[in-house]
Protein backbone atom coordinates (compact mmCIF):
# COMPACT_ATOMS: atom_id res chain seq x y z
CA UNK A 1 0.00 0.00 0.00
CA UNK A 2 2.92 2.29 0.62
CA UNK A 3 4.65 1.53 -2.05
CA UNK A 4 1.69 2.03 -4.46
CA UNK A 5 1.42 5.22 -2.75
CA UNK A 6 4.65 6.26 -3.24
CA UNK A 7 4.23 5.01 -6.89
CA UNK A 8 1.20 6.96 -7.32
CA UNK A 9 3.05 10.55 -5.86
CA UNK A 10 6.04 9.93 -8.15
CA UNK A 11 4.11 10.03 -11.24
CA UNK A 12 1.72 12.53 -9.76
CA UNK A 13 4.75 14.74 -9.36
CA UNK A 14 6.50 13.69 -12.29
CA UNK A 15 3.02 14.96 -14.53
CA UNK A 16 3.17 18.14 -12.84
CA UNK A 17 7.06 19.00 -13.46
CA UNK A 18 6.45 17.98 -17.34
CA UNK A 19 3.11 20.27 -17.04
CA UNK A 20 5.04 23.05 -15.31
CA UNK A 21 8.08 22.61 -17.96
CA UNK A 22 5.54 22.70 -21.03
CA UNK A 23 3.30 25.97 -19.26
CA UNK A 24 7.01 27.66 -19.22
CA UNK A 25 7.51 27.61 -23.03
CA UNK A 26 3.32 28.62 -23.91
CA UNK A 27 2.98 32.11 -24.18
CA UNK A 28 1.25 33.80 -21.99
CA UNK A 29 -1.62 34.47 -24.46
CA UNK A 30 -1.89 31.33 -24.93
CA UNK A 31 -4.32 30.12 -21.79
CA UNK A 32 -7.01 31.84 -23.38
CA UNK A 33 -6.83 29.80 -26.98
CA UNK A 34 -8.39 27.04 -28.19
CA UNK A 35 -8.66 24.93 -30.59
CA UNK A 36 -11.49 22.56 -31.46
CA UNK A 37 -12.90 20.48 -34.35
CA UNK A 38 -10.39 18.73 -36.96
CA UNK A 39 -7.95 20.75 -39.28
CA UNK A 40 -8.80 20.21 -42.69
CA UNK A 41 -5.49 20.25 -45.26
CA UNK A 42 -4.84 21.12 -48.58
CA UNK A 43 -1.15 20.42 -50.04
CA UNK A 44 0.98 21.05 -53.09
CA UNK A 45 3.65 18.73 -53.60
CA UNK A 46 5.43 16.35 -56.32
CA UNK A 47 2.58 15.04 -58.37
CA UNK A 48 -0.33 16.91 -55.40
CA UNK A 49 -1.85 20.19 -56.88
CA UNK A 50 -3.60 21.98 -53.95
CA UNK A 51 -4.93 18.22 -53.07
CA UNK A 52 -7.02 17.30 -49.69
CA UNK A 53 -5.20 15.70 -47.23
CA UNK A 54 -6.64 13.19 -44.64
CA UNK A 55 -7.52 15.94 -41.57
CA UNK A 56 -5.28 16.48 -38.61
CA UNK A 57 -6.67 16.56 -34.89
CA UNK A 58 -5.32 18.45 -31.88
CA UNK A 59 -3.57 17.18 -29.36
CA UNK A 60 -2.94 17.96 -25.78
CA UNK A 61 0.68 19.45 -25.64
CA UNK A 62 2.93 16.84 -23.68
CA UNK A 63 6.12 18.79 -24.90
CA UNK A 64 6.82 21.89 -27.06
CA UNK A 65 9.64 20.95 -29.56
CA UNK A 66 13.14 23.30 -29.86
CA UNK A 67 11.51 24.39 -33.44
CA UNK A 68 7.56 24.75 -32.51
CA UNK A 69 5.57 27.45 -34.04
CA UNK A 70 2.99 29.19 -31.83
CA UNK A 71 -0.14 30.59 -33.27
CA UNK A 72 -1.72 33.38 -31.40
CA UNK A 73 -4.92 34.59 -32.95
CA UNK A 74 -5.40 37.09 -30.44
CA UNK A 75 -3.43 39.05 -31.74
CA UNK A 76 -4.66 40.44 -35.42
CA UNK A 77 -2.58 42.53 -37.46
CA UNK A 78 -4.05 43.72 -41.23
CA UNK A 79 -7.04 43.52 -42.70
CA UNK A 80 -7.03 41.43 -45.82
CA UNK A 81 -8.00 42.64 -49.18
CA UNK A 82 -7.51 40.13 -51.70
CA UNK A 83 -5.59 37.83 -54.46
CA UNK A 84 -5.30 37.96 -57.82
CA UNK A 85 -3.12 38.60 -61.05
CA UNK A 86 -2.56 41.22 -63.59
CA UNK A 87 -5.35 41.67 -66.21
CA UNK A 88 -2.71 43.23 -69.10
CA UNK A 89 -3.38 44.05 -72.75
CA UNK A 90 -1.23 40.56 -73.46
CA UNK A 91 -3.46 38.41 -71.34
CA UNK A 92 -7.09 40.21 -72.06
CA UNK A 93 -6.01 39.32 -75.95
CA UNK A 94 -4.59 36.14 -75.18
CA UNK A 95 -8.02 34.99 -73.40
CA UNK A 96 -9.98 36.78 -76.23
CA UNK A 97 -8.12 34.50 -78.53
CA UNK A 98 -10.30 31.19 -76.94
CA UNK A 99 -13.15 29.41 -77.89
CA UNK A 100 -15.93 30.98 -76.02
CA UNK A 101 -16.35 27.30 -73.60
CA UNK A 102 -12.84 27.34 -73.10
CA UNK A 103 -12.41 31.15 -72.22
CA UNK A 104 -15.73 30.73 -69.73
CA UNK A 105 -14.53 27.73 -68.21
CA UNK A 106 -11.26 29.06 -67.33
CA UNK A 107 -12.67 32.37 -66.05
CA UNK A 108 -14.82 30.40 -63.91
CA UNK A 109 -11.95 29.00 -62.72
CA UNK A 110 -9.99 32.33 -61.77
CA UNK A 111 -12.78 34.53 -60.24
CA UNK A 112 -15.92 32.26 -59.03
CA UNK A 113 -15.81 32.56 -55.40
CA UNK A 114 -16.41 28.71 -55.35
CA UNK A 115 -13.05 28.25 -57.05
CA UNK A 116 -9.87 30.39 -57.39
CA UNK A 117 -11.86 33.32 -55.89
CA UNK A 118 -9.45 35.90 -57.40
CA UNK A 119 -10.54 39.27 -56.10
CA UNK A 120 -7.67 42.30 -56.42
CA UNK A 121 -6.68 42.57 -60.12
CA UNK A 122 -4.74 45.44 -61.89
CA UNK A 123 -5.26 46.97 -65.21
CA UNK A 124 -3.18 48.99 -67.05
CA UNK A 125 -3.97 52.79 -67.95
CA UNK A 126 -2.97 52.15 -71.43
CA UNK A 127 -0.21 49.90 -72.87
CA UNK A 128 2.52 48.45 -70.62
CA UNK A 129 5.59 46.09 -72.24
CA UNK A 130 2.97 43.35 -72.04
CA UNK A 131 1.01 44.24 -75.12
CA UNK A 132 0.18 43.89 -78.81
CA UNK A 133 1.36 47.90 -79.22
CA UNK A 134 2.04 51.03 -77.91
CA UNK A 135 -0.79 53.41 -76.49
CA UNK A 136 -2.21 55.70 -74.77
CA UNK A 137 -5.88 57.07 -74.37
CA UNK A 138 -4.43 60.23 -75.79
CA UNK A 139 -2.17 59.53 -78.90
CA UNK A 140 -2.02 63.19 -80.75
CA UNK A 141 1.19 64.33 -82.24
CA UNK A 142 0.28 68.16 -80.62
CA UNK A 143 -0.13 69.19 -77.25
CA UNK A 144 -3.85 68.08 -76.36
CA UNK A 145 -4.11 69.75 -73.24
CA UNK A 146 -8.04 69.88 -74.10
CA UNK A 147 -8.02 66.11 -74.38
CA UNK A 148 -9.83 66.31 -77.87
CA UNK A 149 -8.47 63.35 -79.09
CA UNK A 150 -9.48 61.18 -76.08
CA UNK A 151 -10.37 57.86 -76.56
CA UNK A 152 -10.35 54.36 -74.88
CA UNK A 153 -11.70 52.70 -77.74
CA UNK A 154 -8.48 50.50 -77.86
CA UNK A 155 -9.44 48.68 -74.75
CA UNK A 156 -13.57 48.16 -75.68
CA UNK A 157 -12.08 45.17 -78.43
CA UNK A 158 -11.07 42.57 -75.89
CA UNK A 159 -9.86 44.43 -72.57
CA UNK A 160 -13.40 45.87 -71.25
CA UNK A 161 -15.26 42.43 -72.37
CA UNK A 162 -13.01 40.49 -69.80
CA UNK A 163 -13.13 42.83 -66.94
CA UNK A 164 -17.27 43.07 -67.27
CA UNK A 165 -17.34 38.73 -67.33
CA UNK A 166 -14.60 39.00 -64.10
CA UNK A 167 -16.95 41.02 -62.21
CA UNK A 168 -20.00 39.25 -63.23
CA UNK A 169 -18.66 36.06 -62.37
CA UNK A 170 -16.94 37.90 -58.77
CA UNK A 171 -18.86 41.19 -57.90
CA UNK A 172 -16.63 41.62 -55.10
CA UNK A 173 -13.65 42.27 -57.28
CA UNK A 174 -11.64 45.46 -56.77
CA UNK A 175 -9.73 46.31 -59.68
CA UNK A 176 -6.99 49.04 -59.37
CA UNK A 177 -5.28 50.89 -62.11
CA UNK A 178 -1.31 51.75 -63.31
CA UNK A 179 -0.15 53.76 -65.86
CA UNK A 180 2.81 52.72 -67.71
CA UNK A 181 3.30 55.75 -69.24
CA UNK A 182 1.63 59.72 -69.56
CA UNK A 183 0.70 60.22 -73.45
CA UNK A 184 4.16 60.96 -75.31
CA UNK A 185 2.86 64.71 -75.93
CA UNK A 186 3.17 65.51 -72.09
CA UNK A 187 6.74 64.32 -71.83
CA UNK A 188 10.17 66.02 -72.54
CA UNK A 189 11.08 63.52 -75.07
CA UNK A 190 7.76 63.45 -76.34
CA UNK A 191 7.31 59.41 -76.31
CA UNK A 192 5.70 56.96 -74.32
CA UNK A 193 8.88 54.83 -73.97
CA UNK A 194 10.82 56.26 -71.39
CA UNK A 195 11.72 59.63 -70.37
CA UNK A 196 10.20 62.02 -67.89
CA UNK A 197 6.60 64.02 -67.73
CA UNK A 198 6.67 68.05 -68.13
CA UNK A 199 5.41 70.09 -64.72
CA UNK A 200 3.37 71.91 -67.35
CA UNK A 201 1.17 68.16 -67.86
CA UNK A 202 0.74 67.68 -64.33
CA UNK A 203 -2.94 69.30 -64.49
CA UNK A 204 -4.09 68.02 -67.84
CA UNK A 205 -2.93 64.84 -66.58
CA UNK A 206 -4.88 64.71 -63.42
CA UNK A 207 -8.17 65.38 -65.96
CA UNK A 208 -6.65 62.41 -68.49
CA UNK A 209 -6.86 60.59 -65.13
CA UNK A 210 -10.10 61.32 -64.03
CA UNK A 211 -11.47 61.24 -67.87
CA UNK A 212 -10.24 57.69 -67.94
CA UNK A 213 -11.81 56.66 -64.54
CA UNK A 214 -15.10 58.01 -66.06
CA UNK A 215 -14.87 56.53 -69.21
CA UNK A 216 -14.19 52.97 -67.77
CA UNK A 217 -17.37 53.58 -65.69
CA UNK A 218 -19.67 54.17 -68.33
CA UNK A 219 -18.12 50.72 -70.09
CA UNK A 220 -19.62 49.29 -66.63
CA UNK A 221 -16.28 49.04 -65.25
CA UNK A 222 -15.62 50.68 -61.97
CA UNK A 223 -11.97 50.93 -60.79
CA UNK A 224 -11.90 51.02 -57.16
CA UNK A 225 -7.96 52.61 -56.86
CA UNK A 226 -5.09 53.68 -59.08
CA UNK A 227 -1.55 54.37 -58.69
CA UNK A 228 0.45 56.80 -59.98
CA UNK A 229 3.21 55.57 -61.88
CA UNK A 230 4.12 52.13 -62.66
CA UNK A 231 7.92 51.87 -61.13
CA UNK A 232 7.83 55.45 -60.50
CA UNK A 233 12.11 55.20 -60.03
CA UNK A 234 13.27 53.80 -63.47
CA UNK A 235 13.33 54.56 -67.14
CA UNK A 236 13.77 51.13 -68.09
CA UNK A 237 16.52 52.82 -71.03
CA UNK A 238 13.47 53.40 -72.91
CA UNK A 239 12.90 49.53 -73.58
CA UNK A 240 9.14 49.87 -72.64
CA UNK A 241 6.47 52.57 -71.94
CA UNK A 242 7.99 54.17 -68.77
CA UNK A 243 8.05 57.41 -66.78
CA UNK A 244 10.43 58.68 -63.95
CA UNK A 245 8.80 60.25 -61.51
CA UNK A 246 11.06 62.99 -59.23
CA UNK A 247 9.72 62.48 -55.76
CA UNK A 248 8.87 66.26 -55.64
CA UNK A 249 7.15 65.92 -58.87
CA UNK A 250 4.61 62.73 -57.28
CA UNK A 251 3.85 64.92 -54.38
CA UNK A 252 2.62 68.24 -56.02
CA UNK A 253 0.46 65.57 -58.43
CA UNK A 254 -1.31 64.11 -55.56
CA UNK A 255 -1.61 67.15 -53.56
CA UNK A 256 -2.50 69.40 -55.89
CA UNK A 257 -4.17 68.14 -59.06
CA UNK A 258 -5.33 64.65 -58.78
CA UNK A 259 -5.95 64.13 -55.04
CA UNK A 260 -8.58 67.93 -55.25
CA UNK A 261 -9.60 66.50 -58.31
CA UNK A 262 -11.06 63.34 -57.64
CA UNK A 263 -12.77 64.81 -54.35
CA UNK A 264 -14.29 67.57 -56.24
CA UNK A 265 -15.73 65.03 -58.80
CA UNK A 266 -17.01 62.72 -55.72
CA UNK A 267 -14.90 59.90 -57.39
CA UNK A 268 -14.31 57.21 -54.37
CA UNK A 269 -11.13 55.91 -56.64
CA UNK A 270 -8.49 55.25 -53.96
CA UNK A 271 -5.06 56.81 -54.45
CA UNK A 272 -1.98 54.71 -54.38
CA UNK A 273 1.51 56.17 -54.19
CA UNK A 274 5.34 54.70 -55.46
CA UNK A 275 4.40 51.30 -56.78
CA UNK A 276 7.58 50.13 -57.19
CA UNK A 277 10.60 48.51 -54.90
CA UNK A 278 10.67 47.78 -51.54
CA UNK A 279 14.14 49.15 -51.45
CA UNK A 280 12.21 52.58 -52.01
CA UNK A 281 10.70 52.90 -48.44
CA UNK A 282 12.55 55.91 -47.50
CA UNK A 283 10.71 57.74 -50.40
CA UNK A 284 7.66 56.56 -49.47
CA UNK A 285 8.15 57.76 -45.94
CA UNK A 286 8.88 60.89 -47.42
CA UNK A 287 5.85 61.79 -49.85
CA UNK A 288 3.79 60.47 -46.69
CA UNK A 289 5.27 62.58 -44.27
CA UNK A 290 3.94 65.89 -46.17
CA UNK A 291 0.44 66.32 -44.53
CA UNK A 292 -1.14 67.32 -48.04
CA UNK A 293 -0.47 63.92 -50.28
CA UNK A 294 -1.42 62.19 -46.68
CA UNK A 295 -4.72 63.64 -46.70
CA UNK A 296 -5.02 62.21 -49.88
CA UNK A 297 -2.91 59.17 -50.31
CA UNK A 298 -4.72 55.44 -49.14
CA UNK A 299 -1.46 53.44 -48.77
CA UNK A 300 1.72 52.36 -50.42
CA UNK A 301 1.63 49.90 -53.66
CA UNK A 302 4.69 47.56 -53.50
CA UNK A 303 7.11 45.64 -55.66
CA UNK A 304 9.19 42.98 -54.89
CA UNK A 305 12.11 42.93 -57.31
CA UNK A 306 14.82 45.09 -55.06
CA UNK A 307 15.30 45.61 -51.54
CA UNK A 308 13.98 43.62 -48.44
CA UNK A 309 10.63 43.03 -47.75
CA UNK A 310 10.93 44.66 -44.40
CA UNK A 311 10.66 47.90 -46.29
CA UNK A 312 7.17 47.31 -46.38
CA UNK A 313 7.27 47.25 -42.40
CA UNK A 314 9.57 50.47 -41.98
CA UNK A 315 6.74 52.34 -43.72
CA UNK A 316 3.93 50.89 -41.77
CA UNK A 317 5.98 51.54 -38.91
CA UNK A 318 6.20 55.37 -39.92
CA UNK A 319 2.51 55.13 -40.88
CA UNK A 320 0.63 53.02 -38.91
CA UNK A 321 -2.99 54.44 -41.04
CA UNK A 322 -1.99 54.03 -44.61
CA UNK A 323 -2.16 50.36 -45.96
CA UNK A 324 0.25 48.25 -47.41
CA UNK A 325 -0.45 46.75 -51.49
CA UNK A 326 2.07 44.21 -53.32
CA UNK A 327 1.20 44.95 -56.56
CA UNK A 328 3.98 43.29 -58.76
CA UNK A 329 6.58 40.89 -58.39
CA UNK A 330 7.75 37.92 -56.46
CA UNK A 331 10.83 35.95 -54.94
CA UNK A 332 14.22 37.14 -56.17
CA UNK A 333 15.90 34.41 -58.11
CA UNK A 334 19.69 36.00 -58.15
CA UNK A 335 21.46 33.59 -56.01
CA UNK A 336 23.85 36.39 -55.64
CA UNK A 337 21.13 38.90 -54.15
CA UNK A 338 19.98 35.80 -51.94
CA UNK A 339 17.21 34.56 -53.96
CA UNK A 340 16.68 31.09 -54.99
CA UNK A 341 18.82 29.07 -57.85
CA UNK A 342 17.71 26.63 -59.90
CA UNK A 343 14.08 27.86 -59.68
CA UNK A 344 11.47 26.25 -62.01
CA UNK A 345 8.33 28.73 -62.85
CA UNK A 346 5.81 25.53 -62.95
CA UNK A 347 7.09 23.43 -59.77
CA UNK A 348 8.51 26.46 -57.80
CA UNK A 349 5.53 26.50 -55.76
CA UNK A 350 7.28 26.88 -52.23
CA UNK A 351 9.22 29.69 -52.90
CA UNK A 352 6.16 31.51 -54.10
CA UNK A 353 4.51 30.70 -50.99
CA UNK A 354 7.42 31.38 -48.65
CA UNK A 355 7.31 35.05 -50.43
CA UNK A 356 3.92 35.58 -50.14
CA UNK A 357 4.25 34.42 -46.38
CA UNK A 358 6.68 37.06 -45.53
CA UNK A 359 4.43 39.90 -47.30
CA UNK A 360 1.95 38.83 -45.62
CA UNK A 361 4.16 38.97 -42.44
CA UNK A 362 4.92 42.57 -43.59
CA UNK A 363 1.61 44.19 -43.30
CA UNK A 364 0.55 43.77 -47.53
CA UNK A 365 -3.61 43.81 -47.25
CA UNK A 366 -3.01 42.29 -50.85
CA UNK A 367 -0.96 40.18 -52.94
CA UNK A 368 -1.54 40.95 -57.49
CA UNK A 369 0.61 38.22 -59.40
CA UNK A 370 2.01 40.13 -62.73
CA UNK A 371 -0.01 38.57 -66.10
CA UNK A 372 -3.18 36.14 -65.44
CA UNK A 373 -1.99 34.63 -68.60
CA UNK A 374 0.76 34.66 -71.08
CA UNK A 375 1.41 32.06 -74.42
CA UNK A 376 3.77 29.83 -73.97
CA UNK A 377 6.75 32.62 -75.53
CA UNK A 378 6.43 35.00 -72.70
CA UNK A 379 4.07 36.53 -75.56
CA UNK A 380 2.74 39.20 -76.29
CA UNK A 381 5.25 41.55 -75.59
CA UNK A 382 6.66 44.32 -76.94
CA UNK A 383 9.77 45.53 -74.09
CA UNK A 384 13.33 44.66 -74.68
CA UNK A 385 14.88 42.34 -72.27
CA UNK A 386 16.75 44.02 -69.85
CA UNK A 387 20.92 42.74 -70.73
CA UNK A 388 21.59 42.59 -67.13
CA UNK A 389 18.67 39.68 -66.36
CA UNK A 390 19.58 36.63 -66.22
CA UNK A 391 17.73 34.64 -68.74
CA UNK A 392 14.96 31.58 -66.89
CA UNK A 393 13.41 31.21 -70.35
CA UNK A 394 10.34 32.83 -71.28
CA UNK A 395 8.46 34.29 -68.93
CA UNK A 396 5.16 32.93 -67.91
CA UNK A 397 2.10 34.25 -66.76
CA UNK A 398 -0.17 32.39 -63.52
CA UNK A 399 -1.14 30.19 -66.58
CA UNK A 400 0.60 29.58 -69.82
CA UNK A 401 -1.92 29.67 -72.83
CA UNK A 402 -0.47 27.61 -76.27
CA UNK A 403 -1.39 28.89 -79.51
CA UNK A 404 -3.20 26.96 -81.49
CA UNK A 405 -4.00 23.80 -79.24
CA UNK A 406 -5.27 26.53 -76.90
CA UNK A 407 -3.66 24.12 -73.50
CA UNK A 408 -3.95 25.49 -70.25
CA UNK A 409 -0.88 24.98 -67.83
CA UNK A 410 -1.37 25.98 -64.23
CA UNK A 411 1.75 27.39 -63.44
CA UNK A 412 4.00 27.27 -59.43
CA UNK A 413 2.30 31.11 -58.95
CA UNK A 414 -1.47 29.76 -59.45
CA UNK A 415 -0.82 26.51 -57.09
CA UNK A 416 1.00 28.85 -54.72
CA UNK A 417 -2.20 31.58 -55.19
CA UNK A 418 -4.48 28.84 -54.76
CA UNK A 419 -3.90 27.86 -51.01
CA UNK A 420 -4.45 31.93 -49.96
CA UNK A 421 -7.34 32.55 -52.60
CA UNK A 422 -9.86 29.28 -52.10
CA UNK A 423 -9.24 29.99 -47.93
CA UNK A 424 -8.80 33.70 -46.86
CA UNK A 425 -11.76 35.70 -47.43
CA UNK A 426 -11.81 39.53 -47.79
CA UNK A 427 -11.89 41.05 -44.54
CA UNK A 428 -9.54 38.13 -42.69
CA UNK A 429 -7.10 39.70 -40.27
CA UNK A 430 -3.26 38.14 -40.78
CA UNK A 431 -2.21 37.41 -36.82
CA UNK A 432 0.67 36.18 -35.45
CA UNK A 433 2.32 32.94 -35.47
CA UNK A 434 6.23 32.69 -34.18
CA UNK A 435 8.44 30.05 -34.24
CA UNK A 436 11.67 30.47 -31.86
CA UNK A 437 13.67 32.36 -33.90
CA UNK A 438 11.14 34.25 -35.57
CA UNK A 439 10.04 37.83 -35.32
CA UNK A 440 6.60 39.45 -37.09
CA UNK A 441 8.62 41.22 -39.82
CA UNK A 442 11.91 39.61 -40.33
CA UNK A 443 11.66 35.70 -42.63
CA UNK A 444 12.97 32.78 -40.52
CA UNK A 445 16.08 31.28 -42.15
CA UNK A 446 14.43 28.02 -41.49
CA UNK A 447 13.61 26.37 -44.11
CA UNK A 448 9.61 26.54 -43.16
CA UNK A 449 7.83 29.90 -43.04
CA UNK A 450 4.43 30.20 -41.55
CA UNK A 451 1.62 33.24 -41.64
CA UNK A 452 -1.87 32.50 -40.09
CA UNK A 453 -5.38 34.68 -40.94
CA UNK A 454 -8.87 34.78 -39.02
CA UNK A 455 -11.79 35.00 -41.63
CA UNK A 456 -14.79 36.92 -40.86
CA UNK A 457 -16.73 34.04 -40.22
CA UNK A 458 -14.15 32.63 -37.23
CA UNK A 459 -12.61 30.03 -39.33
CA UNK A 460 -8.75 30.17 -39.30
CA UNK A 461 -6.46 29.33 -42.12
CA UNK A 462 -2.24 29.08 -41.55
CA UNK A 463 -0.14 28.58 -44.67
CA UNK A 464 3.18 26.64 -44.09
CA UNK A 465 5.87 26.04 -46.87
CA UNK A 466 8.68 23.53 -46.50
CA UNK A 467 11.36 24.54 -49.28
CA UNK A 468 14.00 22.30 -47.52
CA UNK A 469 14.46 18.64 -47.01
CA UNK A 470 11.47 16.51 -45.47
CA UNK A 471 10.23 17.85 -41.92
CA UNK A 472 7.60 17.75 -39.30
CA UNK A 473 7.04 21.01 -37.62
CA UNK A 474 4.65 21.14 -34.64
CA UNK A 475 1.85 23.28 -34.09
CA UNK A 476 1.42 25.08 -30.64
CA UNK A 477 -2.29 26.56 -29.75
CA UNK A 478 -3.13 26.97 -26.14
CA UNK A 479 -2.21 23.87 -24.51
CA UNK A 480 -3.10 22.27 -27.63
CA UNK A 481 -0.92 20.78 -30.41
CA UNK A 482 -0.62 19.79 -33.74
CA UNK A 483 1.88 17.65 -35.62
CA UNK A 484 2.31 18.50 -39.38
CA UNK A 485 4.41 16.55 -41.93
CA UNK A 486 6.02 18.72 -44.83
CA UNK A 487 7.50 16.61 -47.69
CA UNK A 488 10.31 18.59 -49.51
CA UNK A 489 9.34 21.67 -51.87
CA UNK A 490 5.52 21.58 -50.56
CA UNK A 491 3.33 24.26 -49.98
CA UNK A 492 0.20 23.41 -46.94
CA UNK A 493 -3.12 25.24 -45.81
CA UNK A 494 -4.80 24.37 -42.93
CA UNK A 495 -8.25 25.24 -41.86
CA UNK A 496 -10.21 24.85 -38.73
CA UNK A 497 -12.99 26.39 -37.15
Amino acid sequence: MVSSTRRGFLKAASVTATVLAVSRRIPAWAAGAEASGPVKVWSTFRDRRHAAAEPLAWKPVTEVASDAITLNPGATRQEMLGFGAALTDASCYLLSQLHDDERAALMHEFFDPGEMAMNVCRTCIGSSDYSRSVYSFDDSEQDDPELKKFSIDHDKAYILPMLRDARKLNPELFLFSSPWSPPGWMKFNRSMLGGTIRKSALEPYSRYTLKFLDAYKAEGVAINAITIQNEVDTTVDGRYPACQWAQEDEILYVRKFLGPLLRKANCPTKIWILDHNFDLWGRAIAELSYPALYEYADGVAWHGYAGEVTGMTQAHNAFPQKSAYFTEGGPRRDPELGGASGYNPLTGWAYWAEWANSVFRNWARSITMWNLALDEKGTPYIGHRDPEDINYGPSTGVVVVENGTHKVTRTARFWGLAHYSKHVRRGAKVFETDGVADNAAQTSKSAVSHVGFRNPDGSFVVVLTNRGPEKRIQLVLGSQALDVELPADSVHTLQWS
